[in-house]
């Protein structure tokens, strides 16, 4: 009796059991024990995907706007940016040999990569010196994948920055303008464009995060920006939301000498700069020279970045540029310059500010014996004074 009794519990309890789980299972979706027992086949699994975006564009209306431009300016800008391949030929090494004497070993081939900037409808093409330093072949790919032969027209190992242009007679590139680099604000908008790890066609953008003030002609001074720049950038534009190019971006920063990547500090020649070099190969061009290279003036002044009216009985006041300071034995010592003195004209040539100054010592050839005249002592002064080399190119 006890046996039966215990028995008949079990199987209310399993019963019950059921029941509740039948219960609780039909509220679910999918197929699961409960169906097998009850002898149904298995449906097809179902998936509903959504339909409609989170956000509308009506509510996006800015940020729609900027997708739109953004991706208006890469299209615009693209077709000028081109990828750089170079070879450079290296000696085989020279060994003995016992029976022959002295044998060379195969030439090496070593490939290079860079990019570059269309600056002139006949295929005139501006990148950094280190793209092309050495090379024993330039070849240029465009846009649209062509490929054509290069050669050098010049190139600033100080400034990093060279000249090519496409052989082939064409006539029709499409190409960039150089902005007003001085006008370059610190947290404007720019794109880096390039070829970074043969990646060609490559967009990346950020801000400037930083720009160099200091004036003097002993130091270069470069744009920072936060675009993603990598090996392989090296030469190509860095444009502002006109599509101009206001630098030509040539480093990046390696706080850890094992890391290759961009680490968030970018840098770039400012357009004024390399506009000014790029004059500079074109005029000894035009004089019959081939693959010059070109050295920038240099004085060792340091400069106030504020101008300095002088009254000297003219209609108007005379625009000037303190000296702050000298480097020791500087063509500027050599000619008489001193610490105080203010600058009025170099070369026959007036300037509105300091920083034009700079860029009218930086374009005249080293060697060039010209004219100054500061402003000493209440009175104007003439001094002939020598252009020199900065040191790092001498």
């Amino acid at each position: 009796m006890d046996t039966f009794r215990r028995l008949l519990f079990a199987i209310t309890v399993f019963a019950v059991a059921t029941l509740a789980f039948s219960l609780w299972r039909s509220g679910l979706s999918g197929y699961g024990l409960l169906n097998l027992v009850q002898g149904q086949p298995p449906g097809e699994e179902t998936f509903t995907a959504p339909t409609t975006p989170k956000l509308d564009l009506g509510d996006m209306r800015v940020l729609s706007a900027m997708n739109d431009e953004f991706a208006k300016l890469s299209a615009a800008v693209l077709p000028s940016v081109v990828s750089i391949n170079t070879k450079t030929l290296r000696r085989g090494q020279t060994a003995w040999h016992p029976f022959f004497g002295l044998v060379s070993g195969r030439p090496q081939v070593i490939p290079g990569l860079g990019s570059g900037a269309i600056i002139s409808k006949e295929g005139h093409v501006i990148t950094n010196y280190h793209v092309i330093a050495d090379v024993s072949e330039v070849q240029v790919i465009t846009n649209d994948n062509q490929k054509h032969n290069a050669r050098i027209l010049g190139a600033s190992r100080e400034r990093d920055i060279a000249l090519l242009k496409i052989e082939g007679g064409k006539n029709n590139f499409p190409a960039l303008s150089f902005a007003d680099s001085d006008a370059a604000k610190v947290g404007q908008i720019v794109f880096a464009v390039g070829n970074p790890f043969g990646l060609s066609g490559t967009v990346t953008q950020g801000i400037i995060s930083a720009r160099d003030r200091h004036l003097s002609d002993s130091q270069m001074e470069y744009l920072q920006t936060d675009t993603v720049i990598n090996p392989g950038n090296s030469g190509g534009p860095l444009v502002n939301i006109r599509g101009q190019m206001i630098g030509i971006n040539v480093a990046i920063y390696r706080g850890d000498e094992n890391v290759r990547a961009w680490q968030g500090v970018g840098l770039a020649v400012p357009a004024n700069e390399a506009k000014g070099v790029i004059d500079a190969i074109l005029a000894q061009t035009s004089k019959g020279a081939t693959n010059a290279a070109t050295g920038m003036g240099y004085l060792g002044l340091e400069l106030s970045p504020e101008t300095v009216a002088i009254d000297t009985g003219n209609s108007s006041p005379t625009i000037g540029a303190f000296i702050t300071d000298l480097d020791t034995q500087s063509p500027s010592v050599v000619a008489g310059l001193a610490q105080g003195d203010v600058i009025t004209d170099i070369h026959g040539r007036s300037f509105t500010s300091p920083r034009e100054l700079l860029e009218i010592i930086r374009s005249l050839p080293p060697g060039t014996r010209t004219q100054v005249t500061i402003y000493r002592d209440n009175q104007l002064i003439k001094l002939p004074i020598t252009i020199g080399a900065r040191p790092d190119e001498s």
